[in-house]
């Protein structure tokens, strides 16, 4: 826990939040009846986390308050990992499970992001400890604190429901008596009823995870990679080897495999239909990894404690042997630990995340003058002025329709397409906070909001200047200055192989797509144009 908690604290400012970040940030310092209000409409998944991190952000609202609770809940899955391998295979694999799970990369990863998913990580090593203690006859009361723990893991994420066919598959293979079953049966049972009107919500707001697709091969690969302390060379193998031999402990694989290939089993299949699967929503699937690992470890190191040697010149007596194998460990975790501090080091960086929406506010803070408009592109980019609204406090927000928090939104509301024309027709500049894939010509907005925001500045604007920062961010933000195209101005000139560079060539095929649109409008006798639609999409949600 020690280790898991330098390893967790060390580099926590990194000096930007990404979006989902920023997104937790924002809705986390709504009042209650705001947040109860969004949570209608979008992220109910992440509801009860929100108003968790309302409650944290209280007491100060900045990055580090923000990912405290992931570092706090990483260091206890550290050592419920290993309480759990201390009661399957002895204190030594119990010290190697917890120190395995505190090393290894994905964990490190998500002990420092301002989301839920190190906290669903801890839920579920309580869990198992919980079944665990209630299979070894604790009493009828274990299996409703077993219940409850496993009700609110769900209730921060949904999708940790998986892990109850993790622990069924357990109970089947420890071949517990009928008593043991009946309480789990009763405790599962409560916890799916009591999730169900979360399920039935969420279902509406699928559009959140459509980016998602199907996972191939590769993802399961990717996925054995990060859930080891080394996601390539001799560790990476030497990992996989430990946890084959792990297997031989038949008390240790009945928790440890079920908890590794089931959850990522499940989502992994069910997205074949309807994607839903993604590395993070299985965190909690590590914990069977360094289960298993550390066990392989314990038994190789038992195999050779009952090597002796007996020579004419040299004996080595037991307590050598112990000592010797003792010590080799302590080097092996040692050099895992200290071949993973580059990539430890990397992750520190806020340029390792999506994107840093810190690095966007500052540009647009040196930029931006007072009472300058600026249109984001997509709307999606407004969680820059909300995270860090110091960048753009002088500025005017041309598309905004009232308050952000009160909209019930992650990002606003902003006005309809004919408002938008005529709130742009009274100014001679704007600044264009724009992501990259947003200007392709090649990929029009499906938004008739977003197509308005292109069309127009095709038609009575042209870039003035552009600024981009070699840092990462989203998607290659770009911040560029319109101003308004005097009478015979011709448009800024590109071809197509320009590509989304090009601002002309992106803006005029919206303006088509917009003219196109209005022609089928017209000849369908709508009377008014459809209510703009929050893009769910999110990337990352």
């Amino acid at each position: 826990m020690a280790l898991m908690l330098a390893v967790g604290l060390w580099g926590l400012d990194r000096g930007g939040m990404w979006g989902d970040e920023s997104v937790t940030f924002q809705v986390a310092q709504r009042t209650v009846p705001q947040i109860w209000r969004l949570l209608h409409d979008v992220d109910a998944v992440h509801g009860l986390y929100y108003l968790f991190m309302h409650a944290v952000l209280a007491v100060r609202p900045d990055e580090v308050v923000l990912r405290l609770p992931s570092v706090c809940a990483a260091t206890a899955t550290a050592g419920l990992v290993g309480a759990l391998g201390v009661r399957l295979a002895g204190p030594r694999a119990g010290l190697c499970a917890g120190v395995l799970y505190a090393i290894t990369p994905m964990t490190g990863h998500y002990a420092q992001e301002g989301r839920s998913y190190a906290l669903v990580a801890a839920g579920v090593a309580g869990a198992t400890l919980l079944l665990l203690r209630a299979v070894d006859g604790a009493g009828a009361r274990v299996w409703w604190v077993y219940g409850t723990v496993v009700a609110l893991t769900c209730a921060l994420h949904e999708l940790a429901v998986p892990v109850l066919g993790a622990h069924a598959l357990t109970l089947a293979l420890l071949r517990v008596p009928r008593r043991v079953w009946s309480g789990w049966v009763r405790a599962a049972g409560a916890v799916v009823l009591l999730l169900l009107p979360l399920v039935w919500v969420s279902q509406g707001q699928a559009g959140q995870v459509a980016w998602l697709v199907a996972p191939g091969w590769d993802r399961v690969e990717r996925l054995a990679r990060n859930l080891t302390p080394g996601p390539a060379g001799p560790v990476f193998w030497g990992s996989l080897l430990l946890m084959a031999v792990g297997l031989r402990e038949r008390h240790t694989a009945a928790v440890a495999l079920p908890l590794l290939l089931v959850p990522p089993g499940i989502l992994m299949t069910v997205s074949q239909v309807r994607p839903l699967y993604h590395d993070r929503y299985v965190l909690y699937a590590l914990a069977g990894a360094s289960l298993l690992v550390s066990s392989g470890a314990a038994r190789v190191a038992g195999a050779l404690g009952r090597v002796r040697f007996d020579g004419r010149r040299m004996r080595v007596r037991a307590r050598h042997v112990h000592a010797l194998v003792g010590l080799t460990g302590v080097l092996a975790l040692t050099a895992t630990f200290l071949a993973q501090l580059p990539v430890l080091r990397q992750d520190r960086s806020a340029a390792h995340r999506p994107d840093n929406l810190a690095v966007v506010s500052a540009l647009a803070l040196r930029q931006m003058h007072p009472g300058d408009p600026v249109l984001f592109v997509p709307s999606v980019g407004r969680l820059a002025a909300l995270a860090y609204p110091k960048g753009f406090q002088r500025a005017r927000d041309i598309a905004l329709r009232g308050s952000v928090p009160r909209s019930g939104t992650l990002w606003g509301r902003e006005a309809t397409p004919d408002e938008l024309r005529r709130r742009l027709a009274s100014v001679d500049r704007v600044w264009v906070v724009a992501e990259a894939h947003a200007l392709d010509p090649r990929r029009p907005p499906s938004d008739l909001v977003e197509r308005t925001k292109l069309a127009v500045l095709a038609e009575e604007f042209t870039v003035r200047e552009e600024h981009v920062r070699r840092e990462r961010v989203r998607d290659d933000v770009v911040l560029r200055l319109y101003i308004r195209r005097r009478p015979g101005d011709a448009p800024d000139g590109c071809s197509a192989a320009d590509g989304p560079s090009c601002p002309s060539a992106s803006a005029a095929a919206a303006s088509r797509a917009v003219v196109s649109s209005s022609r089928r409008a017209r000849s369908m006798r709508i009377s008014s144009a459809p209510k703009p639609v929050e893009d769910a999409m999110r990337r990352g949600t």
